[in-house]
């Protein structure tokens, strides 16, 4: 799925990302697909697509991306996200609930902060903290490993 800004969208983008000089570039991934353990298959809508919505409402004004992806393969550990900044170890969040929107934000936010491309475990948001499903380094990184 490709997000498409108008004009005045771009624009509005732009003074946004303006405003968040000295933040690198984050992107949130939410699983569309997700629903809560036990929760019948045929539920629709999904609670993994409300949580998109809600999470690009969250975003909006901001520097960050979000975007929806099919899925995460965290099915039992659902409503799963991702946090993604270029360059840094990638976060993999599970058991949240639709009203997480603002707490990926906000880790998102604090991550792009990070001066050691890291987010900071103590301050996170609850639902991030409890929630970490893994921490995957860049290939790059791979480099450096034994």
């Amino acid at each position: 799925m490709t997000d498409v800004l108008s004009g005045d969208a771009l624009s509005s983008a732009s003074r946004a990302r303006d405003a968040n000089e000295g933040e690198t570039r984050i992107t949130i991934l939410v699983c569309g697909s997700c629903r809560h353990p036990g929760q019948p298959s045929e539920t629709w809508p999904r609670p993994g697509s409300a949580l998109v919505e809600a999470t690009r409402a969250a975003a909006r004004d901001s520097a960050i991306d979000v975007k929806q992806v099919g899925c995460l393969g965290n099915c039992k550990r659902g409503l799963s996200a991702a946090i993604l900044r270029d360059g840094s170890w990638s976060y993999i969040f599970g058991e949240l609930g639709t009203e997480s929107a603002a707490d990926l934000v906000a880790g998102a936010t604090l991550f792009s902060r990070s001066t050691d491309g890291f987010m900071p475990f103590r301050d996170r948001p609850e639902a991030l903290k409890r929630g970490l499903i893994a921490r995957v380094p860049t290939a790059a990184n791979l480099k450096d490993l034994t």
